[in-house]
C-alpha cells in the first residue's frame, strides 16, 4: 500500500480538509518530532483518532527537531518519519513545519480538536486560544510512561557503555 499521499503540504492539506469538514468529519491535530516511533506514540494516535475523526499530524522538520533537542537529534531524518507515521491506519495526514511550535500550522487548519498528551494538562498548550477561539476544544490523552524517544536512545547508549 503506497501512503505517500497522506504526506501533504498546507495548501493541500486545506483543500482536503474542507471537503472532509463539508462531509461532516471531525478534524483533529497533534504534533510531535516521533524521532522513534515506539509503543506510546501508537497508543497515543490510535486514540487520537478514536470516533472515526481526521487525524493530521504535524511533524517537526530536522531542523525544528535540532532546536528542539539538539545538534545529536534528530536520529531519523523528517522524510523517513513521515512515510513511517503515514504509514500507520490512524493517522491520516501528515504535515511537516519548521517552527519550534505548530502554532502557525493550527492557525492555519484551525482544527476542531487538538490533542495533547495528559502530561500538558496544567500547561500552556500551544495553540489552544486558537482552536477555542474557532469553536473547538483541547482533549489531554493518557501517555505510556517511561516511553520516549529520548529514553529509548539513553538505554541504546548505556547499553552500549557495558
Amino acid at each position: 500500500m503506497n501512503t505517500k499521499h497522506k504526506i501533504v503540504k498546507l495548501p493541500t492539506l486545506k483543500k482536503k480538509l474542507a471537503v472532509l469538514r463539508k462531509q461532516g468529519k471531525k478534524i483533529v491535530f497533534t504534533n510531535g518530532c516521533f524521532d522513534i516511533v515506539h509503543y506510546g506514540h501508537i497508543s497515543y494516535l490510535e486514540t487520537a483518532k478514536k470516533n472515526d475523526r481526521v487525524l493530521v499530524l504535524g511533524l517537526n522538520s530536522d531542523s525544528s527537531v535540532k532546536s528542539l533537542k539538539g545538534p545529536e537529534r534528530p536520529i531519523i531524518s523528517q522524510d523517513k518519519r513521515a512515510g513511517l507515521l503515514a504509514a500507520l491506519e490512524c493517522v491520516d495526514f501528515v504535515v511537516l513545519f519548521n517552527e519550534d511550535t505548530p502554532l502557525k500550522l493550527i492557525s492555519r487548519i484551525k482544527p476542531d480538536v487538538l490533542i495533547k498528551g495528559a502530561d500538558y494538562k496544567d500547561k500552556v498548550v500551544v495553540g489552544s486560544d486558537v482552536v477555542k477561539e474557532n469553536g473547538g476544544k483541547v482533549e489531554f490523552i493518557k501517555f505510556v510512561r517511561n516511553c520516549s524517544s529520548t529514553n529509548i536512545i539513553e538505554e541504546i547508549l548505556k547499553r552500549c557503555k557495558k
